[in-house]
């Protein structure tokens, strides 16, 4: 697109922001090593621009969900390590192996069917291996690490473990118990284990101390912008900022409606603005009649129904000065966080970001 072209929708991804964050992550989390979560396309903000910005940082280390994932990040990362936190079904070794991607064996099937093809290559293969501390979603149930630590031998045969893994449940929360109930159950299991090194904590873990960094943490939200412990002020730097133009202005008067089901009715001379920004570009429609935009730093309530490629906003209070067509309205950035925009949605950050759509124009500065 050139820059004559009118874009309608914009979402400026910041990748300076994202360094800075990742920079951050170092300094809370020192001396343990620190990798890049960028699973879900980066949380909806770019994985292939924001790997290669960190790779040029010195992250060395990834993590993504799913294979086609990591297929897609060797591309633009072809000297990280990359690991894939789905495991190794059996349909899924021979990418794996092909694309030199390290997965994160969830259950002594993985681990079965991992060990089975280093047998069949005739080589090791690195693996991480994840138990689980309290999560009860993925990894090896208790009764799975108790039977893998007494025939790690025999089970582990073929493999390199690179390392062990757990996950926090309420991190986010640092006054949660189960926060440090993990902790002691992740220090027991690795107690059982041959030694390697050992992560446990996301943005929230590192938010938690140094108690909890081990030897690599791996950061997602935390990079991105979002606030790992929404109580407590944030560390990090804002980094996305999502944008729609105003399309039109109008004037109603008292008791005149706007919008579908006619939700909003005006309570006094209103000027509303309406802007090319809807729930198809990521902007929830649970936004209705709790969001609000920003013009010039000013804040401003949603009129009406969020709808799919529309959104209205009482801008009677706005300086006359600030209001034409074509002028950006903020509804994600340093005047409305993410945090604001989640909790009106009744969601977490991480929806709002992962939900953001490619139809607004990604640009990408330093």
């Amino acid at each position: 697109m050139s820059s004559n072209d009118f874009e309608a929708a914009r979402l400026l991804v910041r990748l300076g922001a994202v360094e800075a964050n990742f920079r951050a992550c170092r300094r809370l989390a020192g001396p343990a090593a620190v990798a890049a979560v960028v699973k879900a396309d980066a949380y909806g903000l770019g994985m292939a621009q924001i790997a290669q910005r960190l790779a040029r940082t010195g992250c060395d280390t990834f993590f993504v969900a799913r294979l086609e994932e990591g297929i897609a990040l060797r591309a633009v990362a072809p000297q990280s390590r990359i690991f894939v936190l789905d495991g190794a079904p059996p349909d899924a070794v021979p990418a794996l192996i092909r694309h030199a991607l390290t997965p994160v064996l969830n259950s002594l099937a993985d681990i079965a069917a991992w060990g089975a093809a280093a047998e069949a290559i005739r080589s090791e293969l690195d693996a991480a291996i994840h138990f689980d501390t309290g999560m009860n979603r993925l990894g090896l149930s208790p009764e799975d690490l108790s039977l893998l630590a007494a025939e790690h031998a025999g089970r582990l045969a073929g493999l390199r473990v690179v390392l062990w893994v757990s996950h926090l449940a309420c991190a986010d929360d640092p006054q949660a118990a189960m926060n440090r109930v993990q902790l002691e159950r992740f220090r027991s299991g690795l107690a059982m284990l041959p030694a390697a090194p050992a992560s446990f904590s996301s943005s929230g873990g590192i938010l938690l101390g140094r108690d909890y960094a081990f030897d690599m943490v791996r950061p997602g939200l935390g990079l991105y912008g979002g606030n790992p412990q929404p109580l407590r002020p944030n560390p990090f730097k804002n980094v996305a900022e999502l944008t729609g133009r105003i399309l039109q202005l109008r004037r109603i008067a008292v008791d005149e409606t706007v919008g579908y089901g006619a939700t909003f009715r005006a309570r006094r001379p209103t000027l509303l603005a309406t802007a090319a920004l809807g729930y198809k570009d990521g902007l929830m429609r649970a936004l209705t009649a709790k969001g609000f935009g920003a013009i010039g730093g000013v804040r401003v309530p949603v009129a009406g129904r969020v709808s799919m490629d529309l959104i209205t906003l009482d801008v009677t209070d706005v300086p006359v000065e600030h209001l034409a067509p074509g002028v950006p309205v903020e509804f994600l950035g340093d005047t409305i966080t993410l945090e604001e925009i989640a909790a009106a949605c009744g969601t977490a950050s991480y929806e709002i970001l992962t939900s953001l759509s490619r139809r607004a124009a990604r640009h990408f500065e330093d």
